[in-house]
């Protein structure tokens, strides 16, 4: 066997361990809710979900509710309940820049413009979020 090969083999050794880890993971997390932030109302469009809150949750790398809508003048607070570090960092312009935030720890942004605020986590490129600030 040539060693591209090996090394291929290899690799997608590790890879198949690494989603199987995740896969484990993911389903024994604890589905206790008692601190989870409750949305006011919520609204289904397609595969999104909006979200009218003022806490967004950062867990299984992910930002919960993804998309949410606030007024004028709201503070927006972020909670990671990961085990692993993570950022609120706007897109673009100014926006939120919590820089990292560890386990446990929380970031609050106030909006005072209307408009749409996307934003991601500088460490995880495929955690977006967006916040919706209207009148």
């Amino acid at each position: 066997m040539s060693k591209k090969l090996v090394v291929a083999a290899i690799g997608i050794a590790i890879l198949v361990g690494v989603v199987i880890a995740v896969f484990a993971l993911k389903n024994n997390s604890s589905n206790d809710m008692t601190n989870m932030p409750t949305a006011k109302s919520q609204s289904t469009t397609g595969a999104t979900q909006t979200a009218t809150t003022n806490a967004v949750t950062i867990k299984d790398f992910a930002f919960s509710p993804a998309k949410i809508t606030v007024k004028v003048g709201t503070k927006v607070t972020w909670t990671n309940q990961d085990s692993t570090p993570h950022t609120v960092t706007a897109d673009s312009g100014s926006g939120p820049d919590s820089g990292t935030m560890n386990q446990g720890q929380t970031y609050s942004f106030t909006y005072d413009t209307v408009g749409s605020f996307p934003y991601h986590c500088n460490f995880h490129s495929n955690m977006t979020g967006t916040v919706e600030v209207t009148q």
